[in-house]
């Protein structure tokens, strides 16, 4: 093998690397993993006491988040906290005591039915029990 052979070998091979350098983080991120979803049944929202009245918390319910409200009436309610609209989320206003989606001024009530905007659909409701100190969120089957 001449000097010349040798070179254009390595550059070649240099090249290539570095074309799959670049190509295979730019792959992965249009083609994610697929990750199996969360069949959680129930989770530990937050512990007792956690909550102020009227205010909430946000958590993760299996892979999508959800909202865990405490009224200013002193009940727990959970929502799904994704907007039925465009996926957005949504979060509790303690002022009007209204869950709001900012995307398209979408509004729920405290039991997710749809006040105002373009939602679609009431917001998906999760049973609340408190158990201890604990405050676990379940899914109405």
């Amino acid at each position: 093998m001449n000097r010349r052979r040798f070179v254009n070998f390595f550059l070649g091979g240099s090249l290539l690397g570095t074309a799959a350098s670049l190509l295979y983080p730019l792959i992965r991120y249009l083609i994610p993993p697929r990750q199996a979803e969360a069949t959680a049944k129930r989770v530990v929202a937050a512990k007792v006491g956690e909550l102020a009245p009227n205010s909430a918390k946000l958590f993760r319910f299996g892979s999508s988040p959800a909202l865990l409200i405490h009224t200013a009436d002193g009940e727990l309610r959970a929502f799904s906290a994704i907007c039925t609209h465009l996926t957005c989320t949504v979060n509790y206003e303690g002022e009007t005591g209204t869950l709001y989606c900012p995307c398209h001024n979408g509004r729920f009530d405290l039991a997710g039915n749809v006040l105002s905007g373009p939602p679609p659909r009431p917001l998906h409701t999760f049973k609340v029990e408190v158990s201890g100190e604990d405050i676990f969120v379940s899914r109405e089957d």
